[in-house]
């Protein structure tokens, strides 16, 4: 019944602006990360994540109170506050990320994890094509329900890229008993897995919106 009230009112357009606002800072978030793993302006790229993951809680408050202020949303308010809020978890996991580079004064990074640098760029990128498409669900259901799945193949490759990438580490320093060098790789691999991670989260929240609104 809500929903066939919610057709009828005037909508409010805002919440899609925003959330495009907040995918925007994922998306350059995601690109800098990968720029930063391949090695390229390492210190500069952290820097620009951590000023992203501040604007992307901007945002995130502005969603959360526009939520409370709205007579009629365009979903469930409890929708629009799960997707955002999983929106900004994935930016808040490379901005952990980046807090272990810049603790223990990483500078190179091994090739596989460049390459799951290279899935978080894919997904994030996935997720900006998807979030303009909620403007108009019905319309739009088959390709949402596309990328949804896509995500969820990106998610499974960086898992195996992780996996791989630990077994790397003890083939490199199982025999030598370098703890401290497998330490800060494993942590690493495992931020960039919950990068991932939280994209399916958004993918997740994207399938659960189509369910009950289309």
């Amino acid at each position: 019944m809500m929903s066939v009230f919610r057709k009828l009112m005037p909508r409010e357009d805002k919440f899609f602006d925003m959330f495009r606002d907040h995918s925007k800072t994922v998306v350059e978030a995601a690109h800098a990360l990968n720029e930063l793993l391949q090695g390229q302006g390492v210190e500069k790229n952290c820097e620009r994540i951590v000023a992203l993951e501040n604007e992307a809680d901007r945002i995130t408050h502005e969603v959360l109170q526009a939520v409370r202020r709205s007579f009629i949303t365009p979903f469930d308010r409890g929708d629009i506050k799960d997707l955002i809020q999983s929106m900004d978890d994935a930016i808040d996991t490379m901005h952990k990320t980046v807090k272990t580079i810049r603790l223990f004064e990483q500078t190179s990074f091994s090739p596989l994890m460049q390459q799951m640098g290279g899935e978080i760029v894919k997904a994030a990128d996935l997720i900006a094509e998807a979030i303009p498409l909620l403007d108009k669900l019905g319309a739009n259901a088959q390709r949402l329900s596309s990328i949804a799945e896509e995500i969820t193949r990106v998610e499974g490759r960086s898992d195996e890229l992780h996996d791989e990438g630990l077994k790397d580490l003890f083939r490199q320093h199982g025999a030598t008993g370098d703890a401290m060098a497998y330490m800060i790789s494993s942590e690493i691999y495992g931020n960039l897995e919950k990068v991932v991670d939280r994209f399916e989260d958004v993918a997740n929240e994207i399938s659960g919106i189509l369910i009950e609104n289309v």
